[in-house]
């Protein structure tokens, strides 16, 4: 009797992650998302001249750091199907992350109005309506209190962008919850082999990862341009098995398929 009972025990454990995971695109076997966060110099001189010559598309969280030098760099991202998404106007974080804005003194109701003004802010860069969104140094609470709910209630963005490890891959899309979506995020100095070695995780699971970068080759958290490049080498020479996208397009897809 035990062996019978281990033999079903292994196909459900089987079938409920062949159900979990999702049918990507073009027979691609994972999906890579690579996100670039707070509008920064850097991405703008060094990754997107990479990503261009890759071909491959890409989510820029941008805040209001964003100015009439830089706009219409922007603007013209955007125009090219590149994702323009929401990071706050002032990237209030808690006291101790080195940031100006402290959002200790927000509260969830302020948060939600700063989140709604950016909205308005990007429409008028890129003119789209639907948005995404990151919490700024991945913190889901103001002033001591989580504000995910709330942000769910106003429906203000479609998903959200949440922090994680190497081990932040997503696979089952039906249990996600698409205002808290786990992502890679880098400390800065990361190697183009742990890069590539996420990737090789991400393929072996057969679903979606998500880079959270900062600076390339300049900035803070940064990581060189030599192994944003590497990274970028890396998926175009396996771009038969990955789908590298933006964080809307691919959120759209695997949640339409998990339905």
């Amino acid at each position: 009797m035990i062996r019978p009972f281990l033999v079903l025990l292994l196909f459900s454990s089987f079938m409920a992650r062949a159900q979990s995971t999702v049918n990507w695109p073009h027979h691609k076997k994972a999906t890579i998302v690579l996100t670039y966060d707070d509008a920064l110099q850097s991405q703008l001189n060094i990754a997107v001249p990479q990503l261009e010559a890759a071909n491959f598309k890409a989510t820029f969280f941008l805040t209001a750091d964003i100015n009439y030098t830089s706009i219409p760099r922007w603007r013209k991202l955007a125009r090219k199907g590149y994702e323009l998404a929401n990071h706050t106007i002032f990237h209030p974080c808690a006291p101790g992350n080195d940031n100006t804005m402290s959002s200790d003194h927000y509260t969830p109701n302020s948060i939600i109005h700063e989140i709604d003004y950016m909205n308005h802010f990007l429409y008028a860069v890129d003119g789209k309506t639907s948005r995404t969104y990151a919490f700024p140094c991945t913190e889901t609470t103001v002033g001591g209190v989580d504000y995910v709910d709330t942000l769910r209630r106003f429906g203000l963005v479609k998903y959200a962008r949440v922090g994680g490890d190497v081990d932040a891959v997503v696979t089952d899309f039906k249990k996600l919850d698409k205002l808290q979506v786990p992502s890679y995020g880098l400390d800065g100095g990361e190697t183009a082999d742990k890069l590539i070695a996420f990737v090789k995780n991400v393929q072996k699971t057969g679903g979606m990862g998500i880079i959270m970068f900062h600076g390339i080759g300049g900035d803070y958290l940064t990581i060189s341009a030599e192994a944003h490049q590497q990274l970028l080498n890396y998926l175009t020479a396996n771009k038969s098995d990955i789908w590298v996208t933006t964080f809307q397009q691919a959120m759209d897809y695997a949640t339409g398929s998990a339905r």
